[in-house]
């Protein structure tokens, strides 16, 4: 059976066995029942057509407020009757429910809906006919416990009003965090309700009412089952000390010839594999990746696969009897081109496990090193090393990365790609990286989570050890039950991977060149401890700059105490600003910046943050400027933010920065922002909180 609408008075029942307030209320067949109903309800009362195939009752003129007396109610009952058969003349009819009329009060939203990725979600927001226009909402993943629910009403707008605006007394949120505490729980236990709605919930001084309930079931609809982890990915597995390249191949334009021709830099041993070929690229070709071992005595480390397809399975379980537990395979042709290929890869991954064999793919791009000049892919030239990993969902995306425009020259650890994700996902090679002893932040490519629950649980493991930022692509909205609930429309797939993100204290990016920015500043400095910031600075219009991107981050640019102003009047010509932003004078060199930072590295309880900007000015010397930010760096526990701005005379300075891996930003706006971005990230992972900053 597909989905279907539930009527609206079982899902008053439904609501009042979790002890949720509804309008009193019956459900009349005809006239007299509508008028004897009347008698339970009062006037003045709503009517309202009960049918499971009219989703939005009023579009079909099924609802009817204010009724007064009971010659009022006949006549607005058949004249309802008449509209709703003229409007949807196939819709079955159940009868009409005659309901007490709550009218006082401030309309607010409740909904919930099932993600493919993350589960069961909750929403809250201004509630009434024009929810999908306002769009003051806010979300949620299941369960929700009282500060979560508290939370989510505080992000919406119409929290203000509840809280009493203007004069106004505050309204009854204990009853409404009583009934999103409900929900939830019913929601969460009950299988079979894919989406509701509860618009409006009418709150007032005295009560919360959900007035008006939607809930969409299917009797067929189980309970996602846990997938649980295999085996955790060990780090060393990407620090492999040789390659078999199944399909590698000497004539240019094949993937395998790609592949063979960027091992050429690697400095382990290259096995190529190709039955047809005795020799590629001056290397020994074997027939099989099992008759290396019989004629070297080796078992190769990786296994990189560039064959059709359809050849896939028997060199998977050539090389699983050979002894190889990590294959890479390249080759396309599996679940992303439907059914036949999806059970072709099924029956890959059933021979790698009966092996112990683990899968990277298929069809990705491949895996790069670049601190061991390894890039087993059919890509381009490997990136700078560095303390950022890449994992993408796109290999297209890999090859832009690789250009170092792209990253800001942050320099990467690894770069993989993760293809169809059917054995290893995001999370395991997330574990894997945070164990290298090398990778100080992730940056994340997703285009869909397969088991969100779970990437949400192993990220909040390996959080507090390597930063994560990402970039989700696909924003578009989702759920086969959106046409027929406001839940549905209101909560697309960026919505709720936005909420997933937050709750896990990723740090969310809105392009790919802010995504290593933000990586390769916490990949440095570590998580802000707090948001207090200072700024250092030469120029006044940066410092007038700095003032406005702090304001619109929620950084907060500290007083400067009697203690901090006084030494640093000590060092600072008259003029200076006497206050933060730090404005020590256009002439400032570098011998007055580092006087400046001396005294912060004296005074580092008294901030979390600090931004050095500088432009490329005649009494600057960029190099030994640079030198003093490092310097600065590594003296104190804090994050610092280099913004060293300008063209090619500052490029020597810039130089020393990257050599350090402290981040620089060429745009002030930039580097407020990601800083920011940061601190939001920090707060929801738990590294302060309010009360810290």
């Amino acid at each position: 059976m597909p989905a279907e609408l539930m009527l609206e008075t079982d899902a008053y029942s439904l609501l009042r066995s979790a002890d949720i307030d509804v309008p009193k209320h019956r459900l009349a067949k005809n006239c007299t029942e509508a008028v004897e109903a009347s008698k339970i309800t009062g006037f003045p009362l709503v009517i309202k057509i009960s049918s499971s195939d009219i989703a939005h009752k009023s579009d079909v003129g099924g609802v009817v407020t204010d009724i007064c007396d009971e010659k009022e109610l006949i006549f607005e009952y058949n004249s309802l009757l008449m509209r709703v058969k003229e409007q949807a003349p196939d819709a079955h009819i159940n009868g009409v429910v005659v309901a007490e009329q709550i009218s006082a009060g401030t309309e607010v939203f409740i909904g919930g809906t099932f993600d493919p990725s993350f589960g069961k979600v909750i929403s809250f927001g201004t509630g009434g006919t024009l929810v999908e226009l306002w769009k003051d909402v806010s979300f949620r993943l299941t369960p929700l416990n009282e500060n979560k629910i508290k939370s989510m009403i505080e992000e919406t707008k119409i929290s203000a009003v509840l809280h009493g605006f203007r004069g106004t007394a505050p309204l009854n949120m204990d009853a409404l965090i009583k009934i999103i505490k409900n929900l939830s729980k019913l929601f969460e236990e009950n299988d079979s309700i894919i989406s509701f709605d509860i618009n409006p919930v009418v709150l007032s001084t005295e009560r919360a009412v959900c007035v008006d309930a939607r809930f969409i079931t299917d009797i067929n609809s189980k309970k996602k089952e846990r997938i649980l982890p295999a085996k955790p990915l060990h780090a060393d597995v990407f620090k492999p000390k040789s390659i078999a390249v199944a399909g590698a191949s000497p004539v240019a334009g094949k993937v395998g010839y790609f592949v063979m021709q960027n091992l050429l830099e690697f400095k382990g041993e290259v096995f190529p594999v190709n039955p047809g070929r005795e020799e590629i690229f001056g290397m020994r070709a074997f027939k099989k990746v099992s008759d290396i071992k019989k004629s070297t005595g080796k078992t190769p480390d990786w296994l990189i696969v560039a064959v059709p397809a359809v050849a896939v399975l028997g060199v998977i379980e050539d090389a699983g009897e050979a002894g190889v537990k990590f294959a890479v395979i390249i080759s396309a042709g599996f679940k992303e081109t439907g059914e036949k290929g999806a059970k072709l890869e099924e029956e890959i991954i059933k021979t790698a496990k009966k092996y112990n064999m683990r899968i990277a793919g298929p069809n990705c791009l491949g895996v790069m090193i670049p601190d061991m000049n390894l890039n087993a892919t059919f890509g381009p030239a490997l990136p700078k090393p560095g303390p950022v990993g890449f994992i993408s969902q796109s290999g297209a995306i890999i090859s832009a990365v690789a250009d170092r425009d792209i990253t800001g020259n942050v320099g990467l650890s690894a770069i993989i790609s993760v293809g169809n994700q059917s054995d290893l996902s995001f999370s395991d090679y997330m574990h894997a990286l945070a164990e290298d002893g090398k990778t100080k932040a992730v940056v994340l490519y997703i285009e869909e989570l397969v088991s969100g629950r779970r990437f949400l649980e192993d990220v909040q493991k390996i959080i507090h050890k390597i930063p994560v930022a990402a970039i989700k692509s696909g924003r578009s909205k989702k759920g086969s039950a959106a046409a027929r609930s406001h839940t549905g429309s209101l909560a697309g797939s960026w919505e709720v991977y936005k909420e997933a993100f937050k709750t896990a204290g990723i740090v969310t990016a809105p392009s790919i060149t802010r995504a290593f920015q933000t990586a390769g500043l916490l990949a440095s400095e570590g998580w802000p401890k707090g948001n207090r910031a200072v700024v250092v600075t030469s120029a006044g219009g940066f410092a007038v700059l700095s003032a406005d991107y702090a304001e619109d981050n929620n950084i907060e640019l500290i007083e400067l105490d009697n203690c901090l102003k006084s030494e640093l009047n000590a060092v600072l010509p008259f003029g200076w600003s006497g206050n933060n932003p730090i404005d020590m004078v256009g002439d400032a060199g570098d011998k007055r910046y580092a006087q400046t930072l001396d005294i912060l590295i004296r005074h580092q309880d008294k901030w979390d943050i600090a931004f050095i900007a500088a432009a490329p000015v005649t009494s600057i010397d960029p190099v030994r400027l640079s030198k003093e930010i490092v310097r600065f760096s590594k003296q104190t526990e804090k994050m610092v933010v280099g913004c060293l701005i300008g063209g090619d005379s500052i490029k020597p300075g810039l130089k020393i920065l990257n050599e350090s891996n402290v981040p620089n930003f060429s745009e002030l706006s930039d580097a407020f922002s990601a800083t920011g971005d940061c601190i939001k990230a920090a707060r929801e992972a738990g590294f302060f909180s309010n009360e810290d900053i």
